[in-house]
């Protein structure tokens, strides 16, 4: 049964950072492109950022380019989002997916988002709100 365990929001000011964590289990880790993704109020779904876990490889949407850094940890089965620098337009609640690794990094290489479709397996989302 796989299970993906998303953590780490909360409120946080204008300038401040938080860690998100997707804790997976059930899936072979390194098979699996991890995804996160947000919602905002009224707003459609965004891709935020992905990592291949097959080649290691990144996509980050041009909004959060530069202030939000994914990794992996393979020995926990887990992958993080750093947030930094936040910004009143992160308020969000943020998913994370898991999706089939070798079409997401082919995604990576062409530099364009992966497609929501790519992804097979949801985790319920954490709030992160940005506010003073």
């Amino acid at each position: 049964d796989v299970q993906l365990q998303a953590s780490g929001g909360g409120l946080v000011q204008p300038g401040g950072s938080l860690r998100l964590s997707c804790a997976t289990s059930g899936l072979t880790f390194d098979d699996y492109a991890i995804g996160w993704f947000r919602q905002a109020p009224g707003k459609e779904r965004e891709g935020v950022s992905s990592i291949a876990n097959r080649d290691g490889s990144t996509y980050y949407a041009d909004s959060v380019k530069g202030r939000f850094t994914i990794f992996s940890d393979n020995a926990k089965n887990t992958v993080y989002l750093q947030m930094n620098s936040l910004k009143p337009e992160d308020t969000a609640i943020y998913y994370c997916a898991a999706g089939d690794s070798f079409a997401i990094s082919m995604a990576h290489g062409m530099g364009v988002r992966p497609s929501s479709q790519l992804y097979d397996f949801w985790g319920q989302g954490t709030q992160v709100t940005v506010s003073s």
